[in-house]
Order: C-alpha cells, then structure tokens, then sequence
C-alpha cells in the first residue's frame, strides 16, 4: 500500500528522515559560519548567546511552565550537565569563533563531540565502543592533531586559543550527552529547560549590548541572528534533527553530520572570505571519515 506522495511507507518514512538530516547539518554549518561573522563584526558573544536562547525560551515556554525550572528527580549533577551546554557553551565557543577561522570550527568543535561522549562513556560509566568505532576516534584525534598543531606551531597567529576553547565547548556537549540520556526528560523539555535558565543567566550581560546595537542602527544583524540562532538552531535544528533519528536511527542520522564540517568550510569562503590551508583541509578529511566512523553506521555499537 502506497501513501500518497506514491512511496511506498518505509521508503517515505525514510526520504523524511534524509530530509531532516540534511536540512539539519545545513542548520549546523550557517550557524557556524553567522556566529563566526558575528563575534568578529556585529555583536559581542553574550548578546548573541541571548538570542540564541532566547526565542527558544519564549517559544518552549509552556513546556517549562509544565516541567518548572528544577524538575522533580534531575538532581544537582544531572542538572548541571545539562546546563552546561546552555550558556556557559554558547560563551566558550563564541569565544573560540573569534580567533579560530570558520573552516576549523567544524572538525573542533561537532567534529570532536563523538570523541568526547566515548571518552566520558568509557571512564565514567564503563561503556566500550567496538573497533569501528575507535578507528573512527583515532582518526578524529588524528585529524584535531593536524589542525591545533598548526596553529600552536605555525600560524603564529592565536588561533591555538580558539582551538582550545572549541574543545572544551565540545566537552561540555559530551558531558550534556550522557546527562541528558540518564535525565529522562525529552529532548524539547530539555531544550526548554536549557534554553530558560541560560536566558536568565544572559539576561543581564546580554541586554546592554542588544539595546546599544539596536541605537547604533544595526538592526539588520540583530534580526538576522535571531533567526539563525533562535529559530534555526535553537528550535528548528532540534526538531529536525530529532525527526531524522526517529526516521532513520541514531547511526544513520549522525553519519550524515560531518557533512555540516564540509559545509561550513565551504560556507566560509565566499561569506567570510577564509580559505583553509593545506595542514586545515587535512584536519578536515580525518575528522569526517573519523566522524562517519564513529557514528557507528558500519557496525554495532558495543556498549559495557
């Protein structure tokens, strides 16, 4: 029986799923590369970060009204995982967008983030990925290696420090994975959560600097990113991204995420004007096979 588009159910089901994905890692890469421009033109990264939680917070509002600002049985722990991908993220990777170019935001920062969810599953909790998988690790590390060490070594340039950041914003998200898989909330409670308590915490850095960009005419931008942050990635990338494990399941949806890496390098040129050195393409090559790798799509994820 076919549904009407003329597929067949599963192959329906499937081609949604495919859809979200790829819109998805579309959303990755423009954030990447607004944010990018953002901290190094228009707005500082509180202000942005303000945004980006911001239209979330208002549009999830009835489900954090239902769930409270402490919901009953996440504890202190679980909480502060999850909360740690809110604003304190957003803050250290903003940061690490100022002096790392928009090509090595990609490998650093979501192309680290299976690495750092095993580390953490490993030495936490016990949990062994199979060989695949840790092939896919080492060659993520390999790639990581390729750029921070360029940039120490060669570029001269401070760029080290926005490597540095990135990696520790994608070890908050490593830390936010597990918390977020043992907190039993859903993953728009967990956004509307996230997305309220880092407004507060935003709100009064924040603000001053919404309100002075605004008075020095610079509306434009401002829109701009509450599109991108807020609606985008704060709600849209979340919704879609859930729609493409559901269709497809979780390996199958996160191979398709290292395209976000090559998109945003991509991206960077003509909007940013930065073209990746040979040592930055490279890193970018490892890290994506690294990241399909890791994902698990080739074979079963072994879990202690």
């Amino acid at each position: 029986m076919s549904d009407f588009a003329g597929f067949p159910p599963r192959t329906h089901r499937h081609l949604i799923g495919w859809l979200a994905a790829f819109a998805t890692v579309t959303i990755w890469a423009v954030w990447a590369v607004a944010t990018r421009h953002a901290v190094t033109h228009d707005l500082p990264p509180a202000a942005i970060g303000l945004l980006r939680f911001g239209v979330p917070a208002l549009l999830l509002l009835p489900i954090s009204a239902r769930i409270g600002l402490l919901p009953k049985g996440l504890g202190v722990v679980k909480g502060l995982g999850l909360l740690g991908s809110g604003a304190p993220f957003f803050l250290i990777v903003a940061l690490g967008m100022r002096y790392a170019p928009a090509a090595e935001i990609g490998p650093l920062l979501p192309g680290t983030m299976p690495l750092f969810v095993a580390l953490i599953g490993w030495l936490v909790f016990g949990e062994r990925p199979g060989r695949t998988r840790v092939a896919g690790f080492v060659l993520i590390l390999v790639g990581v290696l390729c750029i921070a060490g360029h940039g120490v070594l060669l570029a001269g340039n401070g760029t080290w420090r926005g490597h540095i950041l990135l990696l520790a914003g994608a070890g908050l998200w490593g830390i936010y994975t597990h918390a977020y898989r043992r907190s039993g909330l859903s993953a728009l409670q967990a956004a509307s959560l996230i997305g309220l308590w880092s407004f507060l915490i935003l709100l009064p850095f924040g603000a001053p600097a919404l309100v002075q960009a605004l008075g020095d005419g610079r509306a434009g931008p401002v829109v701009a990113q509450a599109v991108v942050q807020g609606f985008a990635s704060g709600v849209a990338g979340i919704v879609l991204y859930g729609v493409a494990v559901d269709r497809l399941g979780a390996s199958r949806a996160a191979a398709v995420s290292p395209l976000s890496i090559v998109l945003a390098a991509l991206l960077a040129v003509p909007i940013l004007g930065e073209i990746p050195d040979r040592s930055a393409l490279s890193g970018i090559i490892l890290v994506t096979f690294g990241v399909v790798l890791a994902s698990g799509v080739f074979g079963p994820a072994r879990s202690g």
